[in-house]
């Protein structure tokens, strides 16, 4: 069996007139993420997790900003795109540990919907799927309440051929 790791990272500024999306559910807030996308960073950085698993670069190599059928795209169709590159590459997901780092909203009332959006979008058991969320304890553009990030760690697992 072979296993590899990839680890994601994302940020997006926190701006009025956006939903906020966290995870492929849509979290009730005053402001939400600028993107050209939905601005889902947390789903941004669990597709490049796994796409660095994969040896397949970054998600702005496979979903350009500058393309415009990539406008306002949905994390979860993202996310979606990626998981099929998984199968195609003939891996199975083992486990991922994400980290959302924002000073509000708070995350816990949403963590359990988030786990089942992740776990059927990617076909695997919640308890394989690890959420945590973190304060920036009031420092930079995070703790000032400017931006929310995400890191993500996905390691998949390709079986004997």
């Amino acid at each position: 069996m072979q296993y590899r790791v990839g680890i994601g990272y994302d940020i997006h500024r926190l701006v009025e007139g956006r939903r906020l999306f966290l995870g492929g559910v849509e979290i009730p807030f005053v402001l939400g993420l600028l993107g050209h996308s939905d601005g889902d960073v947390l789903l941004h950085a669990l597709c490049d997790a796994l796409l660095g698993a994969l040896g397949l670069g970054d998600i702005g190599e496979h979903f350009p900003d500058t393309d415009p059928q990539y406008d306002g795209i949905s994390g979860i169709e993202l996310l979606k795109q990626v998981a099929e590159l998984v199968e195609k590459k003939k891996f199975k997901i083992n486990n991922v540990d994400m980290v959302l780092v924002a000073e509000e909203p708070k995350l816990l009332p949403f963590k359990r919907e988030i786990r089942e959006k992740i776990s059927t979008i990617l076909r695997m058991k919640e308890e394989d799927i690890s959420i945590k969320a973190k304060t920036n304890e009031g420092l930079d553009a995070l703790g000032r309440k400017e931006a929310i990030a995400a890191y993500a760690v996905a390691a998949v697992v390709k079986g004997d051929d």
